[in-house]
């Protein structure tokens, strides 16, 4: 399994509520370099937070890669999501190659957790920041980081 993990763009400060925040030019600029990386991956599944700027962000992705497989929201990708829930609905995709588009801290939580086994170090994501992680199956302490990618 190969598992992408990509932080959203940058977003708006202020918006109606954290869920709204929109991204911003620089952020879409952000996440088109990120997008760059996964071009040629065999990508099956983009799962993808409810919040705005995670979802714009999912979509610059779709877009930048002609993207055309499984498109999903999933709600347990929100910032204070419980990574471990996160394990569990993961375990569901055994062999094929995902991206999830998500926040800190659970994104750098989550890559923590995968790679190390615990959450007390986790993966230092900046935002449109994206990590390769591969192995057997997504569970805690069996996947291996094999990229970081930080925005420019």
């Amino acid at each position: 399994m190969k598992l992408w993990l990509l932080r959203h763009g940058q977003a708006a400060a202020r918006a109606a509520s954290d869920a709204e925040r929109e991204l911003t030019e620089a952020g879409q600029l952000e996440v088109r370099q990120a997008a760059r990386r996964l071009t040629g991956r065999p990508l099956t599944t983009i799962l993808v937070s409810p919040y705005v700027r995670a979802r714009q962000t999912a979509e610059l992705v779709r877009d930048e890669l002609g993207f055309d497989g499984a498109f999903l929201n999933a709600s347990w990708l929100t910032p204070d999501s419980d990574p471990r829930e996160a394990l569990l609905h993961l375990d569901t995709y055994e062999a094929d190659e995902i991206l999830l588009v998500t926040h800190q801290p659970l994104v750098g939580t989550l890559g923590g957790l995968l790679i190390h086994g615990h959450r007390q170090q986790p993966l230092p994501m900046r935002t449109a920041s994206l990590a390769e992680l591969e192995g057997e199956m997504a569970a805690a302490g069996l996947m291996t980081l094999k990229t970081l990618s930080h925005p420019d």
